[in-house]
C-alpha cells in the first residue's frame, strides 16, 4: 500500500468519525432530548403533566439509542448494525453518556461491519457481533469517559466563574468556531455538560458567528441566506472561509467582545443541550430560559435578544463593513450557492 492511499484511508476515516459521526450524534441528541426538553419546557410553563411526566422521561431514555442509530447510519452500516446498535445505545448512554455512545457506536460498527454477510447466518452473527463489542467498549471505557469529560466541564465551568472576563472570551470564541467548523458544536457542549456561565458564553460564540454571517453575507444572499443562516446554521460559510479565511473574523470579534459582557454584565446562563446551538431553530433561546427560571421573563427575553441577536448583527457588521471598505472582504465572498 503506497503511502499516499493509506494518507487518503486516514483523512477518510478521520473525516467519517469526527465530523459525519459528530454531525449525526447532534441529529440524534436534536431528536430526542432536544424536543424532549422543549416539550418539558412547555409542559412546566402551562402544567401539562403528559409532557412532564410521561414524554419526557421517555425522551431521555431514547437518546442513547437515537444517537447509537443516527451514529450507524451515518457510517453506511448495514441493515442489521444499525438495529443492533440502540442496544449499545443504551449502554453507552447509561455507562458513558453521549460520548460513551459515540465511542462504543464507531467500534461497534466496524466490526459489525467485518462480520456482515460473511457467514451463512448472518442475521444471528452481525447483530451479536456488534452488541457484544459495543457493549464491552461501553463497559471498559465509559465510565472513565463520563469522569473525564464531566472533569474537563467542570474546570471549565468553574475557570469561567473565577475569571468570567479572560474564560468569557475563550469560551465564546472557540464554542462559535466549532459551531461554523464541520464538527457539532451541541455535541461537544453536550460531551461537556456545559452550563452555567460558560454555557451562557458558549451560546454568545454561536449567535455571533450565525446570526453575524446571517448579516454580513445579506449583500450576497438576501433573505434564503439570511433564514439558513440565522435560524440554520453558519456551517454553510465553511466553503468559502476556506477560500477566504478572512470573513470569519468579523463574527469572531464579535464573540470576543460579547462573551465577557455575557459573563460578567447578564451573567447569562445556558444547559449543556442549547449552550452549543445558538439561534439554529431558537434552540439556545429557549434553553436559556430553561437555564434561567428565577429572572422574570420580559426582562430575560429582553436581555435575550438584545445579547443574542441585536449585538451579534449590530456589531459584526460594523466589524464587517471596516473590512469591506478597506477591501479586505468583497462582494461575493460569502455567496452560498443553494441546491
Amino acid at each position: 500500500m503506497s503511502k499516499e492511499s493509506f494518507r487518503d484511508i486516514i483523512k477518510n476515516k478521520a473525516k467519517l468519525y469526527f465530523i459525519d459521526a459528530l454531525g449525526a450524534m447532534a441529529f440524534g441528541l436534536f431528536a430526542t432530548l432536544l424536543v424532549g426538553t422543549i416539550l418539558n419546557t412547555i409542559g412546566k410553563s402551562f402544567n401539562i403533566t403528559f409532557l412532564t411526566d410521561v414524554l419526557w422521561p421517555l425522551a431521555q431514555k431514547a437518546t442513547g439509542p437515537a444517537i447509537a442509530v443516527a451514529i450507524s447510519t451515518s457510517m453506511s452500516a448495514p441493515v442489521l448494525v444499525v438495529y443492533a446498535a440502540t442496544v449499545v445505545g443504551i449502554a453507552g448512554n447509561e455507562l458513558g453518556g453521549p460520548m460513551g455512545v459515540y465511542i462504543a457506536t464507531i467500534f461497534a460498527v466496524e466490526f459489525g461491519k467485518l462480520v456482515s454477510r460473511k457467514t451463512k447466518i448472518d442475521i444471528i452473527v452481525t447483530p451479536a457481533v456488534t452488541v457484544l463489542i459495543g457493549v464491552f467498549i461501553a463497559n471498559f471505557v465509559g465510565p472513565y469517559i463520563s469522569a473525564f469529560m464531566n472533569f474537563l466541564g467542570a474546570i471549565i465551568i468553574n475557570a469561567t466563574d473565577k475569571a468570567p472576563f479572560f474564560m468569557g472570551i475563550i469560551v465564546s470564541v472557540i464554542v462559535g468556531i466549532v459551531l461554523t467548523l464541520p464538527i457539532s458544536s451541541a455535541a461537544l457542549c453536550m460531551m461537556l455538560s456545559l452550563s452555567s456561565l460558560a454555557g451562557g458564553a458558549a451560546t454568545i460564540g454561536c449567535c455571533c458567528q450565525m446570526v453575524g454571517f446571517a448579516v454580513i453575507s445579506y449583500r450576497d444572499n438576501k433573505m434564503e441566506g439570511l433564514v439558513a443562516q440565522g435560524l440554520g446554521t453558519s456551517m454553510l460559510q465553511m466553503p468559502n472561509i476556506v477560500r477566504k479565511p478572512i470573513i470569519i473574523i468579523p463574527p469572531i470579534i464579535s464573540s470576543a467582545i460579547l462573551g465577557p459582557i455575557s459573563t460578567m454584565v447578564f451573567k447569562l446562563e445556558n444547559t449543556p443541550l442549547g449552550s452549543g446551538m445558538g439561534t439554529s431553530g431558537l434552540v439556545g433561546q429557549i434553553s436559556t430560559f430553561t437555564a434561567m427560571p428565577n429572572v422574570p421573563f420580559i426582562k430575560l427575553l429582553g436581555i435575550v435578544l438584545l445579547m443574542h441577536i441585536i449585538l451579534p448583527a449590530v456589531l459584526t457588521f460594523a466589524i464587517y463593513e471596516i473590512f469591506y471598505r478597506k477591501g479586505l472582504i468583497q462582494d461575493g465572498d460569502m455567496k452560498l450557492y443553494f441546491k
